[in-house]
């Protein structure tokens, strides 16, 4: 089977699925499994949102995912010098025979009429697995390589997509989570494949914050001088809808976020060191981060940020969000002189626990807002919702929303306004 005597691109989360296609375009197989093997490949396009020829953009998925050493490199540096280059030649030679294998013919093979279809699919579901731009260049990509002339062709437009886009997981997606394997201690990056659609200018209000924001997140982009990040205030005020703005408006420019637990903390060293050979700009993002007294995972996070002897990855920064300045909980009694204490060096454990909050390069604080400041973000969110209502009637009732909702806030700004949404759709 031809797809057997592929080398570099021979360990694709896809390749039973290519392995099923090929036997069937040789002839090795039955109805059953051409049956099975064609619905798999529809399941595949919708769930990615792909159209035109399966065939040729499944393969072209199979090259922009697969992550190897060619490929890697490629993204790096673009066109790699040495032998290397040889062996990507050898697979290209194998992916230019199967670009030329037509999805039609097993539908006479196999006597059926469901492959046919597959060389023009239509849909109009966008998919979730990438965003419209990365699915849209991959299917200019899929036309290209099958009017490639011959391997070497194929070869140039694979490592210029490589060097434009990316590949695997980090060329394809924004936002990752850590899965934990708790049998053997191990861990794993898994894609956020739903991520939040929502832009810094969704936030109203908060300019100076989001300006600070992106000035860092600009300069980490451009390799200048960068810092770790505590946004910090009042709940509802916008934090975790700032990073998440800063993810969508810099993810062409290279940004990738990655979302880390407290609990997940003993695995930041190995994580760290799968980034740092990846040509993107990643930010471990800590969502509400806050640790109690018996709590030390923060040690970790000291470490990586300042203070370890191995240094942190010039492509990663830290942002996290919480509800407290102070990250690690002080009781009151951590400010007394207490004659009861069995703690010798009570200002040493005092200042240990004030550390990592000094350990964040630019902290910015997200405030609540005052009642004019409501006023605006209500009033804002009406109009850009084209909800037609007189002024004082809608600050009467987004009033009496926010005593009920735990008082002033972007938040319950933005869940008044849904509220009138709803109201006006049952009506």
């Amino acid at each position: 089977m031809i797809s057997d005597e592929l080398i570099l691109y021979r360990n694709s989360i896809q390749q039973r699925l290519l392995s099923d296609l090929v036997t069937l375009f040789d002839g090795d197989a039955d109805a059953d499994l051409a049956h099975d093997t064609a619905g798999r490949l529809v399941s595949f396009s919708m769930e990615m949102g792909f159209r035109g020829d399966l065939w040729h953009v499944f393969l072209t998925y199979f090259l922009a995912n697969d992550e190897n050493a060619f490929s890697k490199a490629c993204e790096l540096r673009g066109h790699v010098d040495g032998t290397i280059n040889d062996i990507a030649l050898h697979d290209m030679g194998i992916f230019y025979k199967m670009f030329n294998y037509d999805l039609a013919d097993l539908d006479g093979r196999y006597k059926m009429d469901c492959f046919s279809p597959l060389k023009s699919f239509e849909m109009n579901d966008e998919g979730h697995m990438f965003n419209k731009r990365i699915r849209d260049r991959i299917e200019e990509l899929s036309g290209s390589l099958a009017r490639a002339s011959d391997p070497s062709e194929m070869k140039v437009l694979v490592e210029t997509f490589y060097k434009d886009c990316g590949v695997g997981m980090f060329g394809l997606h924004k936002a990752f989570k850590i899965h934990e394997n708790p049998v053997d201690n191990s861990f794993y990056i898994e894609p956020i494949r739903r991520v939040a659609h929502v832009n810094l200018e969704d936030l109203v209000g908060y300019e100076i914050q989001k300006e600070k924001l992106k000035t860092n997140t600009e300069a980490f982009i451009k390799g200048l001088p960068a810092d770790n990040c505590l946004l910090y205030g009042d709940s509802g005020t916008g934090k975790s809808s700032s990073v998440k703005g800063i993810m969508n408006r810099y993810y062409e420019d290279g940004i990738r976020i990655i979302e880390l637990y407290k609990h997940q903390l003993i695995y930041l060293h190995d994580i760290l060191a799968l980034l740092k050979e990846r040509n993107y700009r990643f930010i471990i993002y800590m969502d509400d981060l806050s640790f109690e007294d018996q709590e030390t995972e923060y040690k970790y996070l000291k470490a990586i940020i300042e203070g370890g002897l191995e240094k942190k990855p010039p492509n990663v920064l830290i942002y996290a969000t919480s509800n407290r300045r102070h990250l690690i909980h002080e009781g009151f009694s951590d400010r007394l002189d207490r004659s009861d204490s069995d703690d010798l060096h009570e200002s040493d454990t005092v200042e240990e626990k004030l550390s990592l909050y000094h350990r964040f390069g630019l902290t910015i604080y997200y405030g609540k807002p005052t009642p004019k400041e409501y006023r605006h973000i209500v009033t804002e969110l009406a109009a850009r919702h084209n909800i037609d209502m007189n002024e004082d009637e809608l600050i009467r009732g987004a009033h009496q929303f926010e005593i009920e909702h735990g008082g002033f806030s972007g938040r319950a700004a933005s869940q008044f306004i849904d509220s009138l949404l709803v109201d006006a759709g049952r009506s």
